[in-house]
């Protein structure tokens, strides 16, 4: 378990507001993360991201630790699968100041915060006695392939100044080709320093571009140099003379781009860049801003506990990023905030990150539905391959919809409940947008071919029951069991779903379902208790399983009965599981009347994962993996749907009566459902 300290103090930041600091990281309670006294040797990256391109912080100045483009994939590194790619980095920099180039050993204050609502990380440190230094970066939301960084340099003392723009390959990428071009203009003039290279098969072609955005009059810019160094690494760079207290101000604009998104990315990145750089610096922020304050139209405001608000608005900031309306791109349980578990779709994102977007974004979450539905060709081939109809969607899936995990894992061949996953979401969209036109070519389709997987998979045995055998469920460490039960009560769920999908479109719907889905058994203990499956003997448990059939699916509906399995099942959870099943308890105590308890849960689902020095996310405590999205759905689901009480049902976005723990004051749910509604509980 992570120890943490306390210390409660006050700031001035648009008024006095209370500040936290746990571990070196500071934060404003409305909108801001600080991190301060950063340790490069403990320093885990904060994500700016649009759904499309993510950059992840660095305790150099200056620098980005990795740029994660979203769709890019190819077979390299761990476990012989296609792994997203990590691109060439096209947000770095270099400063020397009167010769010196400035590094992590030799600045002081150096400072880095987050500002949620702008989606902006900005990075503050001085150079000596000489300059001031203020650098801001943005993946700009407008913009899906794009990214802007400003940067202001005060003078402290005369002096001379060199900022270079660096454009630098990962050793991932291959044939690295590096170019500089000038485009000439009676009204301007725009640098372009490009590079372009291979995927490691060679399958893809990825290539980024960046240009200097100057406030100067077109003319009095400074002059540009490009200097080609080792074949991975070339950089611009223009020179200033500072006079004392003079600050000068100039931006980077950066575009990256690949043949999974364009047939011809080498142009369009110099194309977007040329545009951005043309559109300016304010026109550039000013758009981006209007996105980001559309999407916090739906927001959590908690009184009464800062540290919650914070944890609670960083988790839908990091959803908010990772994911894009208008796409089929879905979710990896990192996001894009890194090239964690490869950057393959589970069902961390139908059952843990899909429920809260859904809620408060559907067209966001439509996007992740999307993915699913164009890649239903290659579930219904793994079906067919494993001797089965319909569609069964692979356990970890890329950019093809093919089966990616690694072959020394058994979850790929054998953890279906997957496919369960995906047919619920579907129908849980159909239940809070009433798109019927979206029901008829996208959500019924879906669960037709769900439900026909599941018909094909279930076996009749001799006591006329239907069992799901030789599967593993949600808890991974129990492999090729029986009629496990989050896996049959989501079957039993979904083949429910499928038949009102049907009937809801006036379509006769197969009758098998019905039959079958009363026919799957959900086995129990002697005295009742759920069992996780024909043979489990309380054997500690990775995650939650039994718990998940009282919530998210209510099958198991009375009181009495989720209070057994909770007393059961919670002190099996494994202290090192992931922090999703944590949110389930949390979410259950409270929904069962004990909102303390609720409370705990709660808490325990993010603050043992925080690591230094934002606070952001691991899956597990003392775990070293962040961002973990999937945690973040699990903990908003416990706020959202435990202690907001939200319901989802077929009549819509309904409330249950809730209570909040003592610590809390109030809590306002905003833009809930397409209506946009706002639920306040207090």
């Amino acid at each position: 378990m992570i120890t943490r300290k306390y210390k409660l103090g006050l700031a001035l930041i648009g008024g006095l507001v209370g500040l936290l600091s746990v571990s070196g990281y500071a934060q404003n309670a409305d909108w801001q993360i600080v991190a301060q006294n950063i340790n490069p040797a403990n320093y885990y990256g904060i994500t700016v991201a649009n759904g499309m391109i993510g950059l992840v912080s660095s305790p150099e100045p200056m620098k980005v630790k990795d740029v994660v483009l979203n769709g890019a994939f190819d077979t390299y590194g761990r476990g012989r699968v296609s792994n997203i790619l990590k691109v060439f980095n096209f947000a770095n920099m270099n400063l020397d100041v009167d010769g010196q180039r400035i590094s992590q050993r030799n600045i002081a204050n150096y400072r880095q915060t987050l500002d949620m609502q702008k989606a902006a990380l900005t990075t503050t440190f001085d150079f000596s006695d000489k300059v001031s230094v203020r650098q801001t970066v943005l993946a700009l939301r407008h913009l899906p392939f794009s990214a802007l960084t400003q940067v202001e340099i005060t003078a402290k003392k005369d002096c001379e100044i060199i900022p270079m723009s660096v454009l630098e390959s990962p050793e991932n990428l291959k044939e690295v080709k590096n170019f500089y071009s000038e485009i000439d203009r009676p009204h301007v003039t725009i640098r372009l320093l490009t590079s372009v290279a291979k995927s490691p098969t060679g399958r893809h072609t990825v290539a980024a571009s960046t240009s200097f955005l100057f406030e100067e009059p077109h003319g009095q810019e400074p002059d540009v140099i490009h200097e080609d160094w080792d074949y991975n690494m070339h950089l611009a760079k223009f020179k200033k003379q500072l006079k004392a207290g003079q600050t000068y101000r100039f931006s980077v604009v950066g575009s990256v781009s690949s043949t999974a998104h364009t047939a011809d990315p080498h142009n369009e990145a110099e194309r977007l860049t040329i545009f951005a750089a043309l559109e300016r610096t304010q026109r550039l922020l000013s758009r981006h801003n209007a996105e980001w304050d559309k999407l916090w139209q739906s927001d959590i405001i908690i009184d009464g506990d800062p540290d919650a608000q914070r944890a609670v608005r960083q988790a839908l900031y990091h959803l908010y990023s990772f994911a894009r309306e208008g796409t089929a791109y879905s979710l990896s349980p990192m996001g894009l905030s890194g090239l964690g578990y490869n950057g393959h779709v589970f069902w961390d994102t139908e059952l843990w990150m899909y429920p809260p977007l859904a809620i408060l974004k559907p067209e966001l979450a439509k996007s992740l539905l999307e993915y699913r539905y164009e890649r239903m060709a290659m579930a219904r081939q793994n079906a067919f391959s494993h001797g089965y109809t319909g569609v069964m969607f692979p356990w970890e899936s890329d950019a093809d919809g093919q089966e990616a995990t690694p072959v020394w894992a058994l979850t790929g061949p054998f953890q279906h409940h997957i496919t369960g996953c995906v047919g619920w979401s579907f129908w849980t969209y159909y239940q809070i947008t009433k798109d019927k036109e979206w029901l008829r070519t996208r959500g019924y389709p879906m669960l037709k071919e769900v439900a026909d997987f599941w018909v094909s998979r279930v076996e009749k045995g001799t006591d006329g029951q239907y069992h799901i055998n030789n599967v593993i469920g949600s808890n991974e460490w129990q492999e090729n069991i029986d009629d496990n039960a989050f896996t049959n009560g989501m079957v039993k769920t979904v083949l429910g779903m499928a038949t009102k999908a049907a009937q809801e479109l006036g379509i006769a719907p197969n009758a098998q379902w019905n039959a079958i889905a009363a026919g799957i058994p959900i086995l129990t203990f002697p005295d009742g208790t759920t069992k996780e499956n024909r043979t489990y003997d309380g054997v500690m448990i990775k995650q939650a399983d039994v718990n998940l059939l009282a919530y998210p699916l209510k099958i198991v509906t009375d009181e009495a009965k989720i209070r057994k399995d909770l007393a059961y099942y919670t002190p099996r959870y494994s202290p090192e599981g992931p922090a999703m099943g944590w949110s389930v308890l949390s979410t259950l105590y409270t929904r069962t009347g004990d909102p303390e308890k609720g409370y705990e849960w709660f808490v325990r689902s993010y603050k043992p994962n925080e690591v230094p020095p934002f606070g952001v996310l691991s899956e597990t405590a003392g775990g070293t993996n962040p961002y973990f999205a999937t945690g973040a759905g699990g903990m908003l689901q416990a706020v959202i749907n435990g202690f907001g009480g939200v319901d989802v049902t077929d009549a819509g976005i309904g409330q249950l009566k809730s209570r909040l723990p003592k610590k809390w004051k109030s809590l306002t749910i905003k833009g809930v459902g397409i209506d946009h509604r706002t639920i306040v509980v207090k």
